[in-house]
């Protein structure tokens, strides 16, 4: 269908240049179209009548089925419907939403909490509600595109340092004029590399600077820190960062995104942040779903021990066949095979198998570090190792 309709004739300058663009020329030659699941039970999904392992979710705790989530989701929407049709900021607020910002507020370590539609958009927020022109942003390059999009709007400077390099962000600052209000943008995971921020350093930079500090930590929450209280709860400086942000579509089970911090700066976010005050409200059904999760997180700590058991078998597997891993310190591991061609035929071969990955191909990584993005559950049984093991030493062996 979309092959047929890229060779169709068009003389209409926009529609040509969507048909000529080297990503969409880049997704026929790989058949990379977005992908379609026609059915998911726990680690399995269904496409095109075959059942594959995924191998690539973001849900590491896998508690978006889990029994007590569902049921909240059920009864959120017999109470509530399927939405509040209108912005927090008009008509949209809901109980829900307070009673979720508390507990998360709580759960991060922070005074009070704001909860958005999506994760993305509450990326964006962490920058364009509190920067503004005349500000500089220092942010890692590796940020997540939620982030440079905030950045953007803002208006604000900015300047990127070498990813994870807190020596090339204080070598930055000091070139800065020392009156200049500046916000450090960091990760709290890097989802693509795995990499866990070297949040101390940055800290200690950030204080010395007087620097505002904003981590996303969508990938941290739930994997990192006592009973998965993140990443900054992990390193002990909940209270020198300024601004967590992040998701509930990882490890919360859930759909939506989440800002926590100082109450005033929360309070300040909603009347400057246009994503926040002119964005409809997370739904119902989102916010129960979150809450549930929250309650199994705090409750069940062998969904965490779990994950990190299974982390540890899937590394020492890819490190035992000699793959790179791009030194990934998380569930979130990528292999690394390094030209585009490479990577595709390794991905492919996974799903040939029965594993469901990401081929990721530049700009989205650095060149040379074209690769198949995977990331571990806490939900993957020795079944599923079994099945992920085969497909790997195959793909492996064909390279």
């Amino acid at each position: 269908m979309i092959r047929d309709l890229l060779k169709s004739k068009t003389k209409n300058p926009i529609i040509k240049r969507c048909r000529d663009d080297e990503f969409t020329r880049l997704r026929n030659r790989y058949d990379l179209w977005y992908p379609v699941l026609n059915d998911q039970r726990g680690t399995r999904v269904f496409k095109d009548g075959k059942e594959l392992v995924m191998l690539a979710s973001n849900e590491y705790l896998g508690l978006y089925d889990h029994p007590k989530v569902v049921e909240a989701g059920k009864r959120a929407l017999e109470k509530w419907g399927g939405g509040t049709m209108g912005a927090r900021s008009a008509n949209g607020g809901r109980k829900f939403h307070t009673e979720l910002e508390e507990r998360l507020a709580d759960f991060l370590g922070k005074e009070a909490c704001h909860v958005s539609a999506a994760g993305y958009l509450s990326c964006m927020s962490s920058i364009t509600g509190f920067a503004q022109r005349g500000d500089t942003i220092l942010v890692d390059k590796n940020m997540h595109s939620s982030v440079w999009d905030g950045i953007r709007l803002s208006m604000a400077d900015v300047e990127r340092f070498t990813h994870n390099s807190p020596d090339h962000l204080r070598s930055l600052i000091k070139e800065l004029d020392p009156e200049t209000s500046k916000i450090i943008a960091v990760e709290g995971i890097y989802s693509m590399e795995g990499h866990i921020c070297a949040l101390p350093e940055i800290v200690s930079v950030a204080q010395e600077h007087n620097c505002f500090t904003v981590m996303d930590d969508a990938h941290g929450l739930g994997v990192l820190g006592k009973q998965g209280h993140g990443t900054a709860n992990h390193f002990g400086l909940t209270d020198q960062v300024d601004i967590i942000t992040g998701s509930l579509s990882k490890s919360f089970g859930s759909t939506g995104g989440f800002i926590a911090g100082d109450a005033a700066a929360i309070e300040y976010l909603r009347t400057h942040s246009k994503q926040v005050i002119f964005s409809a409200a997370l739904s119902p059904c989102q916010a129960a779903c979150a809450m549930a999760a929250l309650d199994v997180i705090e409750n069940e700590p062998e969904w965490l021990e779990r994950l990190w058991s299974n982390t540890k078998r899937y590394k020492a597997f890819l490190d035992n066949l000699g793959l790179n891993t791009w030194d990934s310190e998380t569930p979130a591991i990528p292999i690394v095979i390094g030209t585009r061609d490479k990577a595709y035929y390794f991905w492919k071969r996974l799903r040939e198998k029965g594993v469901f990955s990401i081929f990721a191909t530049a700009p989205g990584v650095p060149p040379g570090k074209d690769l198949v993005r995977t990331a571990i559950s806490a939900r993957h049984t020795d079944e599923d190792f079994e099945i992920i093991e085969t497909a790997i030493r195959y793909a492996a062996s064909k390279m």
